[in-house]
């Protein structure tokens, strides 16, 4: 590009931010929106690159909006729609975030930024993941957004991220099982508190929260009477997570009970053992 060029090209781009200074919150009034029509896709696409990066994303996802809007059939309408999507998500708008990039991934399946879209999409659930103690209902819905990417596009730069991030939102959904587990142990509501401790240990076994969840069966049982469930619990822990304190701490309960961590009757957790340890369902 030649100086008087690069030159012209400032100074169009300067006429745009004049121009269009009054805009706000990602708004513009008819009148801005009127005077962009005199600008190129190109000078309208910049802005929106301007804006993200002063940090107004809300801003920038309006101009971006303005490429596809006036030139909709332009190569930058496309990189606009994504782009757009990734300012949406960068100003925590994350519906329309969702939207957008539904949108891409509906008029572009084929191109190479879908996967992007597909992971946008997702993180728009994901980001959203709050703590432990709130509904979960968002954790479901990134759970198979980060799904959809990994199988659609496993060869993608996205893939890896995706996986790691679906692993911490499996881990987050036994968290939610446990917090309630603990407390309807706390309260000694056994039986209820065992449900959640056992949708642990069969659903969620890979993550985390495994250990605790088996030596809180263990303290359950032993509040019920039921000394052969509250072995069998504490024989898989020993077997899984010996070198943990869970371990330390069920093997003190039960001994202390003259009981010892072995398997011992034909209970849900007899089952998993012979699963697990003996590997006869193999």
């Amino acid at each position: 590009m030649t100086a008087r060029r690069a030159w012209g090209r400032g100074l169009a781009m300067l006429a745009l931010v004049a121009g269009v200074s009054a805009c706000g919150g990602g708004r513009a009034p008819d009148a801005t929106q009127d005077q962009l029509e005199s600008f190129s896709a190109q000078q309208i696409y910049e802005r929106g690159e301007f804006e993200l990066a002063d940090g107004q994303p809300d801003d920038a996802a309006f101009y971006f909006g303005e490429v596809e809007r006036l030139y909709p059939y332009s190569e930058l309408a496309k990189r606009a729609l994504i782009m757009q999507a990734f300012a949406y998500h960068q100003d925590r708008d994350y519906p329309n975030s969702r939207a957008t990039a539904q949108r891409f991934i509906d008029f572009y399946p084929a191109d190479e930024d879908a996967a992007y879209a597909q992971y946008l999409l997702a993180l728009s659930y994901y980001d959203q993941i709050d703590e432990v103690g709130r509904d979960q209902g968002l954790t479901f819905q990134a759970l198979q957004a980060l799904r959809t990417v990994i199988e659609r596009y496993p060869e993608s730069e996205y893939a890896r991220s995706s996986i790691l991030k679906f692993d911490l939102a499996f881990d987050h959904l036994a968290g939610k099982e446990m917090e309630i587990g603990r407390y309807y142990l706390r309260d000694r509501h056994y039986a209820a508190a065992i449900n959640r401790f056992r949708v642990v240990v069969e659903d969620f076994q890979t993550t985390s929260h495994t250990p605790e969840a088996l030596h809180r069966l263990v303290e359950s049982y032993l509040s019920l009477g039921l000394d052969a469930e509250a072995q069998t619990a504490g024989a898989i822990l020993g077997y899984n997570y010996q070198g943990t304190d869970w371990y330390e701490d069920s093997y003190a309960l039960l001994t202390g009970r003259g009981l010892r961590p072995e398997p011992v009757g034909n209970s849900w957790l007899a089952q998993v053992y012979r699963q697990v340890v003996r590997g006869e369902w193999l």
